[in-house]
């Protein structure tokens, strides 16, 4: 946990920049200045004062008009910020039924303030509700069993693995 407290020192708009890399690197592999301003909808100017401070901080390696790439520790910050965002949307959308573009775009503001502890909490309840479908008797109690022990009660297993929900 110390490691993610040391990755989570970065601010949200810093955070915003490196998710934004990753995800154009994953579809593009060659990102740019240009790019990172349309996804993030700033201007060329603030994404390049970005890129030079996370370039001091060695998350990112951009050369004045090059390419900008993730380094091995800017890419670890990166896919923690988006485990962040992909778990709070799933959480919207499949606990809380909220439709996708809100979901995504709550997830994209609390994914830079939600603790460890909490994530790991809404990532469970997902696999818990994948499992053990809300609405059942004794739902609270299977939770809880869920939470003390990793798996779901044994009336919860045979569903998920029939992909029953």
């Amino acid at each position: 946990m110390v490691k993610q407290e040391a990755q989570r020192e970065q601010t949200a708009s810093m955070e915003d920049y490196l998710e934004a890399v990753a995800m154009l690197q994953e579809n593009d592999k060659v990102v740019r200045v240009s790019q990172i301003s349309r996804k993030l909808k700033v201007k060329m100017p603030s994404v390049t004062s970005a890129l030079k401070k996370l370039s001091e901080q060695r998350l990112v390696e951009h050369e004045r008009y090059g390419h900008i790439k993730l380094t091995p520790e800017g890419d670890k910050v990166a896919r923690d910020v988006i485990r962040r965002h992909e778990a709070l949307t799933r959480f919207f959308v499949q606990a809380l039924s909220i439709d996708r573009q809100t979901a995504e775009e709550d997830a994209c503001k609390i994914e830079h303030v939600i603790s460890p502890l909490s994530l790991e909490r809404v990532i469970k309840f997902i696999e818990f509700i994948e499992a053990c479908p809300l609405g059942e008797a004794n739902f609270p109690k299977r939770y809880q069993y869920y939470l003390e022990h990793g798996q779901p009660p044994e009336e919860c297993r045979g569903r998920s693995e029939r992909g029953e929900k």
